[in-house]
């Protein structure tokens, strides 16, 4: 049987694509919307940007701050405690003001003390804008606190706080102990500084006043109503 003659190779011609106005103009109004988005993003964020740019890097020659700041900021974990009527308050609901922050045992010795009503003081000494920081007590251990205590720090926000969790946030400086210091956390929720121990409260009530200054374009008094 005579062989087959061979056979030419065949080739598949498919159509190119054609150009689609509806689809060139889908995908120009799609990258147009992101943009936007974007500039949205960006505009929202940037009187907070702002506010930070100013603090941290602007700043006259000469001009230092007294606190520590902390680098990188930690924002509030997801811990709770429990207030004075034995409710349980998740940490992060204390978010949206300015923060100065101790922490001490119940039982709050001396200095313990000190610390609360030099927060309170300092929180005073801001006047209108006072609104605008809140003074919070985290204590730690089982002990009730007293009614003298109780009554003292009526106008602060205190929470009973397990201290080893706390720990895993607050950091203290080297040689010191969380109970030394006064803790700044911003209204993102970020602590973002920290002031010495044995501190000089006309330190810390300038760097508080600089603070609320450098965000006073973008943080205003009292938590947004649900």
């Amino acid at each position: 049987m005579a062989p087959k003659p061979d056979e030419p190779l065949t080739m598949t011609v498919h159509s190119l694509p054609q150009f689609d106005h509806n689809s060139a103009s889908s995908a120009a109004t799609t990258r147009a919307g992101r943009w936007k988005m974007l500039l949205l993003l960006l505009v929202c964020a940037s009187p907070v940007i702002a506010s930070y740019f100013t603090y941290y890097v602007v700043r006259p020659q000469g001009r230092t701050n007294y606190g520590d700041l902390i680098q990188p900021q930690r924002p509030i974990p997801a811990i709770s405690g429990v207030n004075a009527q034995g409710q349980t308050v998740p940490l992060a609901s204390l978010k949206d003001q300015w923060l100065l922050i101790s922490v001490a045992d119940s039982g709050c010795n001396e200095r313990c003390q000190q610390h609360l009503y030099l927060q309170h003081q300092l929180r005073e000494t801001l006047g209108r804008e006072k609104d605008r920081l809140d003074w919070v007590w985290l204590r730690t251990g089982s002990v009730d606190l007293s009614p003298a205590l109780r009554d003292a720090t009526q106008n602060a926000a205190v929470l009973r706080m397990d201290r080893v969790e706390l720990t895993r946030w607050l950091e203290p400086a080297a040689g010191t102990a969380l109970e030394d210091h006064l803790y700044v956390v911003d209204p993102l929720g970020n602590w973002m500084m920290r002031f010495p121990a044995d501190f000089d409260p006309k330190q810390v009530q300038r760097d508080l006043n600089r603070l609320l200054r450098a965000s006073a374009f973008w943080d205003t008094a009292g938590r947004p109503s649900n």
